[in-house]
């Protein structure tokens, strides 16, 4: 597998460092959650930690590295209404010029709904005018609050009214919770949504999943977690397994550095039927190979691993 798969590498045009530098805005009322969930996917928080944050006050700008290539300003924006109200005023054009991003959070538990729409149709108003391009992902937070029903009927309403508001400007929803995998869910989408040239990634991914005649191939950031992309040569009935997956490994690999001074490296896991694989592929990202075929030993797997490393090493260096 590794002079075939080495074989097959493209030359990519590289992008200019500038182009990897992506505004991303976290608003929404205060209290709806905004800062629990940024230090949960981006500081390694767990989620019962999250109780002794205190209320962001004003603008708090981070600047976090996301593949090695891309670097998010994340500017979490406190939700006071004061705050709220000098973002739509004096400080509009600081704001909401140059977004690649806007995540708006909804507290799904608000009493004051009418406020948190009137306050949301403004913030698109001003983004409309001054990032017309800008992707917009709305989550409506503390689903666990809620009994499952009764939150399914409330969600799909709540985001039917969101992408109205929203219009001409298309919004994304999702539920989410910082109890469970939603979290991750949404924010791989967003993520996903602001790579590059995506679609070059899951083209060599495809020949990787081939090469190895896995049942899929799935890569994470290393830091977050967050899925990146996939690849598969086989259906699979579970649609939520990335993100279940992603919310495991960052558990296990936050346990993992609290007992041990080396951290999570790697893992394999094997059963009856399937054998998971879990790996550094690059500098930045981790790479899970499913296989259920229990003629391919571990050693060869091992092998196609240390072929990718060098080929996507490569990739990534060229694409971005």
């Amino acid at each position: 597998g590794q002079e075939s798969f080495m074989e097959r590498r493209k030359t990519k045009t590289k992008q200019t460092t500038m182009s990897m530098q992506r505004k991303v805005l976290l608003m929404g009322r205060s209290g709806a959650g905004k800062t629990s969930m940024k230090s949960i996917i981006f500081a390694s928080y767990i989620a019962k930690d999250t109780s002794s944050l205190s209320a962001t006050i004003d603008v708090e700008t981070s600047q976090v590295s996301f593949m090695g290539y891309l670097t998010l300003s994340l500017l979490d924006c406190g939700g006071q209404e004061s705050f709220m109200e000098s973002y739509l005023s004096n400080k509009k054009d600081l704001i909401f010029s140059n977004v690649s991003v806007l995540i708006y959070v909804f507290d799904v538990e608000s009493r004051d709904i009418e406020e948190d729409l009137h306050m949301y149709e403004e913030v698109m108003a001003a983004l409309e005018t001054n990032s017309p391009e800008a992707r917009v992902f709305c989550l409506i937070h503390k689903m666990d609050l809620l009994p499952e029903d009764k939150g399914e009927k409330l969600y799909r309403a709540k985001a039917k009214e969101l992408r109205r508001i929203g219009l001409p400007m298309k919004v994304t929803c999702f539920k989410t919770s910082i109890w469970d995998e939603t979290l991750y869910l949404a924010w791989s989408k967003i993520v996903y949504s602001l790579i590059p040239n995506v679609a070059a990634l899951e083209d060599q991914l495809t020949q990787f999943c081939q090469i190895c005649d896995a049942d899929e191939v799935v890569l994470f950031e290393r830091t977050t977690f967050l899925v990146i992309s996939h690849a598969q040569a086989k259906p699979h009935e579970d649609v939520h397994r990335f993100e279940k997956i992603s919310n495991i490994i960052k558990q296990f690999k936050l346990s993992c550095s609290k007992s041990s001074a080396q951290g999570f490296d790697s893992m394999e896991v094997r059963n009856s039927r399937f054998t998971a694989f879990i790996d550094l592929l690059t500098s930045n990202t981790y790479v899970m190979i499913i296989m259920s075929d229990p003629e391919i030993k571990s050693s060869a797997i091992t092998i196609n691993i240390k072929a990718g490393r060098k080929f996507f090493e490569e990739f990534f260096e060229q694409e971005y």
